[in-house]
């Protein structure tokens, strides 16, 4: 059977290949040791980590470079906000609001948080309590504060929050906001994650925080694989789909409004789409054969995704509603999971058995300028980056018998093909999806023992885990 049939269909029941387990590559049974070796191999060997180490740090400048990662990080103190009332409500809603506001920050790539214990011991809840010197000399040297006051009064909860620049006590604020909503944990949450984003935009070079957006994922905790969502940091996890079946490979359409995913039914494996505005499955034509592994365009008006109906898989297009459809590639090897290049909105990747084991592939909307972008092992789910300048995709760069190859989370620049390994032995890592801030990657791994979904940084760094109930897979993030 074809590689396609055991990943597309199947993909996440842990299946094999060739006989041999994706997730459990044989280990060489022979390795010369260091100190076996001459003189003059070991000076070579040194030399040769020397050259790899300077290569991964230039690929590192890189890759920070191109996902705004490279750029200092802003001194942000953040002392826990006030309580504004004496309401015995304040103390649960404060901790929500201070632990949340404090990691939405912490992960965000733009600030480095001064630590707690720099922090002087007044702490201010109003613009007047603020002392500049106490914050802005060591220890906590810090560049900018944030600070505020959160409070029920009147069945309301009111927060006010401010940013500082404590360098600058001629003119220092740079941000004044305030919220108001029904007392709540989630409101609580809700409130911090505006107010970070506030915050990043600010201080991040004017792109937008990820701290509101969602993640999409299969989850098979209800005992079948049915689409759930989640809040960017795992919070707020709830089942979207109840069709008692399996779901796989769920998209989030750019304007966060529909769902397409792919679906066992009595008629095979087909594209559905679920709109979170109606709360239900909408209409989308049933094509006949097999279907898998659906993606939108940028603009939101065409869906690309597999389609098998007289042989191979080929990848094929049609508009929002399932019209007007046409396959763009015609190879005998099998063409899956296509994902668009959001930035051009005219580029396709895509995986393809072509030549033998999986490799990534580039093209045109219409299939034309067909590049190749991986050279070796086996090379799956390809995730374009925001900016159009990185595809992101998971790679076992030496697969076969003897081969101590592992599943990790790879990043390519497109234009020079240069990459760089982001994930190192940490189980199997797949499926990675770009945050629409272009600084965080949310992707399934096995590193805990079994299938979850984790985030970090696009250069490999802050890693989170993300679930823990039953297996989850295939994440997807929000567009916005």
């Amino acid at each position: 059977m074809p590689w396609n049939k055991y990943r597309a269909t199947i993909l996440s029941y842990g299946v094999r290949f060739s006989g041999k387990r994706m997730d459990q590559p044989v280990r060489p049974t022979h390795r010369r040791s260091f100190r076996s070796s001459t003189p003059s191999v070991r000076l070579a060997l040194v030399l040769m980590a020397i050259c790899s180490l300077s290569g991964l740090v230039f690929a590192q400048d890189w890759v920070k470079t191109g996902t705004s990662l490279g750029v200092e990080k802003v001194r942000l103190a953040v002392p826990d906000f006030k309580p504004s009332t004496t309401d015995p409500q304040n103390t649960a809603l404060l901790k929500t609001f201070n632990d949340t506001l404090w990691n939405d920050l912490d992960v965000s790539g733009v600030v480095e948080l001064v630590s707690k214990s720099f922090y002087p011991l007044q702490a201010p809840g109003q613009p007047p309590e603020v002392n500049f010197l106490a914050w802005n000399a060591p220890p906590p040297n810090a560049a900018m504060l944030a600070f505020g006051s959160l409070g029920v009064s009147g069945g309301r909860l009111t927060l006010q929050g401010w940013l500082y620049d404590v360098k600058n006590i001629q003119s220092p604020q740079i941000l004044g906001k305030q919220y108001g909503d029904t007392p709540s944990d989630a409101a609580a949450r809700l409130m911090a994650h505006k107010f970070a984003d506030e915050i990043i935009f600010r201080l991040g070079g004017g792109l937008a925080g990820i701290a509101e957006s969602q993640i999409y994922f299969v989850s098979d905790r209800s005992g079948h694989k049915e689409i759930w969502a989640m809040d960017y940091d795992g919070s707020n996890q709830h089942q979207i789909t109840h069709l008692n079946s399996i779901s796989l490979s769920p998209r989030i359409s750019p304007d966060g409004s529909r769902i397409a995913f792919s679906s066992m039914t009595k008629s095979g494996w087909e594209i559905m789409l679920y709109s979170l505005d109606l709360s239900r499955a909408v209409n989308f034509p049933h094509l006949g054969g097999t279907n898998l592994s659906p993606a939108w365009s940028g603009d939101g008006t065409k869906l690309a995704f597999s389609a098998s109906r007289s042989g191979a898989p080929e990848i094929c297009v049609t508009d929002a509603s399932g019209g007007n459809l046409h396959c763009v590639t015609t190879a005998k090897g099998p063409d899956v999971s296509p994902v668009w290049n959001r930035k051009t909105n005219s580029q396709i990747a895509f995986v393809s058995g072509r030549t033998g084991l999986p490799q990534i592939y580039a093209m045109e909307q219409d299939g034309t300028n067909l590049q190749r972008m991986t050279d070796q092992g086996y090379a799956v789910s390809p995730n374009w980056a925001p900016n159009g300048q990185f595809l992101t995709f998971a790679w076992v760069r030496k697969y076969g018998p003897g081969e101590p190859g592992a599943s990790d989370l790879y990043l390519m620049d497109i234009a020079s093909k240069q990459w760089v390994q982001l994930t190192h032995d940490g189980g199997r890592n797949d499926f990675p999806s770009w945050s629409p801030d272009g600084r965080h990657i949310v992707f399934q791994s096995s590193r805990s023992g079994k299938e979850e979904i984790w985030t970090m940084l696009a250069d490999g760094t802050k890693l989170q885990q993300l679930t823990f109930a039953g297996r989850n897979t295939q994440p997807n993030w929000s567009w916005k």
